[in-house]
């Protein structure tokens, strides 16, 4: 069965493009197969063939076998016997229990964080959520920005928590976070529907002013807050 649909987007290829390093080359595959896995272009159920994986893509079959294991690790593939991989079926439960993790994790990493990060980055991104907030036009640079700056914020407490496990842990589980993230928002530009970048401005303000406060509590009181408004705008990303 056919892996990745003609219009799938692709990774780096290997013959072109050798300064790409090993490593990327696995998480551009990673995202591709994300992305393709929440719009719906990979079904549940399907099998992903490892040679069409890498003939489309153009890479050896090696990173995308890491990036199968790395999918399976996140829940997205399952290897089952004489079958190979197969894509998970996602569901409303599914989401909510993402989120559940998410939170545990990131109110943690958010908790320790505070007072580890350099005021002028938290002051600069206080400046910077704030125009989000007030932008009057949702468009497709307003989308990348927003996108952007909720990467930032997220990697910033996750590298500044002092906590090696729980950073990697994190590093591990954000590509999934992201994919999800970014399929919810594309659907909500289709629908015009800029609530929620506009109010996911107002709760990453409310997280880096508490960090510029030090105070720890509120800052992870705050990330709790953010993770549990956006349950509903990640349900979104469900496959048809």
């Amino acid at each position: 069965m056919s892996a990745l649909p003609k219009n799938a987007s692709a990774p780096p290829a290997e013959n072109g493009a050798s300064r790409f390093h090993h490593g990327e080359r696995r998480q551009a595959i990673v995202e591709t197969i994300l992305a393709d896995v929440f719009q719906g272009r990979i079904r549940a159920g399907e099998r992903l063939v490892m040679d069409d994986l890498s003939s489309r893509l153009g890479v050896s079959p090696t990173p995308v076998r890491e990036a199968l294991i790395t999918l399976a690790g996140i829940g997205i593939v399952e290897f089952l016997p004489n079958r190979g991989a197969l894509v998970r079926r996602f569901t409303a439960t599914d989401i909510r229990e993402i989120c559940q993790v998410r939170r545990a994790l990131e109110c943690e990493a958010t908790r320790l964080a505070c007072g580890r990060i350099e005021l002028a980055e938290l002051h600069e991104l206080a400046v910077a959520f704030r125009r989000v907030k007030t932008a009057k036009r949702l468009s497709t640079k307003y989308i990348a920005n927003a996108r952007r700056l909720d990467s930032r914020l997220h990697d910033l407490v996750a590298e500044s928590c002092g906590n090696r496990f729980l950073a990697q842990e994190l590093s591990r589980l954000k590509l999934l976070f992201r994919a999800i993230r970014d399929v919810a928002w594309e659907k909500e530009q289709a629908s015009t529907d800029c609530h929620r970048c506009a109010s996911e401005a107002v709760e990453h303000l409310a997280i880096v002013e508490a960090l510029i406060r030090t105070e720890p509590k509120e800052a992870a009181r705050a990330m709790a807050r953010h993770i549990r408004s956006g349950l509903k705008y990640w349900s979104r990303a469900l496959p048809a």
